[in-house]
């Protein structure tokens, strides 16, 4: 089944640090015009990942589940400091299917 992220909306990933160092990291959902007065998101998360330049998943951050409607999920992430080069990333998911992904190369 396909999905879609209604039109009007865009999703945000923001990082900010240098090389392998996250100060702040923010994803979230932004619609405007006609979007904004749907009813959102119902039972959203966003999950954070991390992976190698392979690749391969070496760490996620799972967010809890929100079962309330929402016309603007967000969600932060703690700071830290990337054991390795690679991406992280930030994906949407509703009721369990993942909706939209947006991810930033973490290099030197």
């Amino acid at each position: 089944m396909t999905m879609k992220v209604p039109t009007g909306c865009v999703f945000t990933h923001i990082i900010r640090g240098g090389g392998k160092k996250i100060t702040y990291q923010n994803a979230g959902v932004d619609c405007a015009f006609v979007a904004a007065l749907g009813s959102g998101f119902c039972n959203w998360r966003i999950d954070f990942t991390y992976t190698n330049t392979d690749n391969r998943i070496y760490r996620t951050s799972r967010g809890r589940t929100h079962p309330e409607c929402k016309i603007d999920p967000m969600r932060n992430n703690s700071p830290q400091t990337l054991p390795r080069y690679g991406k992280a990333c930030a994906h949407l998911y509703v009721t369990g299917v993942r909706r939209v992904s947006q991810c930033h190369h973490i290099t030197k």
